[in-house]
């Protein structure tokens, strides 16, 4: 199992435009990111399939897992490492029956601690609350609390991610109140330098 500490970057395909996808995260890795998240909304299947396949190789090239958005069968059909599953995704259960048990999956608690301690319960290897600050790529997320944060290190045993609008300037604290990863789209694949903001982000972690 991978350690599960420090930056969790997340693709999005429109950040994109000037560069390929494996360029991007290629970066990233250098940069130092310790998970890739390929999240893609609107593509046809096959380039789908064709990205993350391209994202395995790159990933496992650098000894960092592979996580699917969302898509359980894209994750199952691509070998990858997990799934990262939100409200209207297939249960923990099932996943892990398809994936197995070295599978790393991730869910989504939104604002409400209730659902870390059913995930946790169900089988997941990390619970991801947000947002936490104001973010472009989900705009309309709910607000959570760094309470949340606090009670998770308290009262959990698996990892938490903390997500939204997060970027070096802001991150501290969530990582100081128990946050175990950073999740990041557009403070990463938005930047100008993917290798420096990841690289920003990674010493975050190590003053906290």
């Amino acid at each position: 199992m991978h350690k599960l500490r420090g930056l969790y970057a997340i693709t999005d395909r429109s950040l994109t435009a000037q560069s390929s996808l494996s360029q991007q995260v290629a970066q990233a890795l250098a940069g130092g990111a310790r998970v890739i998240q390929y999240r893609d909304k609107g593509g046809d299947l096959e380039s789908r399939r064709r990205e993350a396949s391209e994202l395995m190789q790159l990933c496992h090239q650098n000894r960092v897992p592979l996580i699917i958005n969302d898509d359980l069968e894209l994750a199952v059909e691509t070998g990858a490492d997990g799934v990262h599953l939100g409200k209207d995704d297939p249960a923990i259960e099932q996943a892990r029956q398809r994936l197995g048990q070295d599978a790393i999956i991730g869910v989504s608690c939104y604002n409400r601690f209730e659902l870390a301690v059913a995930a946790q319960a169900a089988g997941a290897d990390y619970i991801a609350f947000g947002r936490f600050f104001p973010s472009s790529s989900k705009p309309d997320a709910v607000q959570a609390g760094i309470e949340l944060l606090h009670q998770a290190k308290a009262e959990l045993h698996i990892p938490t991610v903390a997500i939204g609008g997060i970027t070096p300037e802001n991150g501290g604290p969530l990582i100081a109140a128990g946050a175990s990863m950073l999740a990041v789209i557009q403070g990463v694949f938005g930047q100008p330098d993917i290798r420096t903001a990841c690289q920003r982000f990674n010493q975050l972690f190590e003053y906290n």
